[in-house]
C-alpha cells in the first residue's frame, strides 16, 4: 500500500478537538448492527483481498472479509508515523477512527477501527498486560443488569465464532489494575469507522491477528 502522509501536528491537533474513547465494561457483548445509510461499495484491489482473504488454519475458521464495505481509508497499511510515540507503542487515535503500531523505522501500521459510543470515556495511558488468542469472554456484572439476555454468560462464553471477542484479544491494565478494556476482534466490516461499541476497540479479525502477533506483551497503550 502507498505510504500516507500525515504530520503530527495535524495527528494531535485532530486527537484534541474531539472526547475520547468509550469505556465501561468491554461491550462487545450484544453485537449491534450497523444499518449502513446506503448500498455503498468500493472496488478492493487485489492485494487488499489477499490481506483480508479466509483463514482456514485457525481453531475456527475465519471467513474473508468484505473489504468493499469498508471505506479505504480504514484499510490496514503502512504510514508515515504520525504519533511521535516510541517503537512498539499501540495508539488509538479515537477520533480519526485509527490504531497505529510504531515501528523503529518512523513507519507505524495502521489499521481501521470501530470505538465505544458516547457516553463510556476513558483516555490516557496504560500498558498490554497480556494477550489471548480465542479467549472466553466474560461481561461485567454491570453490563448483565443493563443487558439481562447476557445472564447466561456471567461465567464466561466459550471461544468461538459468536464470541464477541473474536479471534484475538489485547488486555489493558493500568498498573496491576485492569482497565476492562480490550483491544479484540470483530466480524462486521460495517462497524468499522464507527462508533458502535460500549467501550472497546474493535479492529476486523484478519486485523486484530495481524496486530497481535506483532505487538509485545508490556507495550505502552496510549489512547487519545
Amino acid at each position: 500500500m502507498t505510504l500516507t502522509l500525515l504530520g503530527r501536528r495535524q495527528f494531535m491537533a485532530g486527537a484534541a478537538s474531539l472526547s475520547a474513547l468509550a469505556l465501561a465494561g468491554c461491550a462487545t457483548t450484544a453485537p449491534r448492527a450497523v444499518v449502513p445509510t446506503g448500498p455503498v461499495r468500493h472496488a478492493v484491489p487485489a492485494d487488499v483481498q489477499m490481506m483480508y482473504g479466509p483463514l482456514y488454519d485457525e481453531p475456527y475458521p475465519l471467513r474473508a472479509a468484505d473489504m468493499s464495505l469498508v471505506d479505504p481509508i480504514y484499510w490496514r497499511q503502512q504510514v508515515i508515523d504520525p504519533t511521535g510515540e516510541k517503537p512498539g507503542t499501540v495508539v488509538v487515535d479515537t477520533p480519526n477512527r485509527f490504531l497505529y503500531h510504531v515501528h523503529d523505522d518512523g513507519l507505524a501500521t495502521r489499521y481501521g477501527v470501530g470505538i465505544g459510543r458516547d457516553g463510556y470515556a476513558w483516555s490516557g495511558r496504560a500498558h498490554i498486560a497480556y494477550k489471548r488468542a480465542w479467549p472466553r469472554w466474560t461481561p461485567p456484572a454491570e453490563m448483565i443488569a443493563r443487558q439481562p439476555e447476557l445472564e447466561p454468560y456471567r461465567h464466561g462464553m466459550e471461544p468461538g465464532i459468536d464470541n464477541p471477542l473474536g479471534a484475538r484479544t489485547l488486555y489493558i491494565h493500568q498498573g496491576n489494575v485492569d482497565t476492562i478494556y480490550r483491544i479484540h476482534g470483530n466480524p462486521d466490516e460495517r462497524s468499522i469507522g464507527k462508533a458502535v461499541s460500549s467501550g472497546c476497540v474493535r479492529l476486523l479479525q484478519q486485523d486484530i491477528i495481524h496486530l497481535h502477533d506483532a505487538v509485545r506483551t508490556g507495550s505502552t497503550l496510549l489512547v487519545i
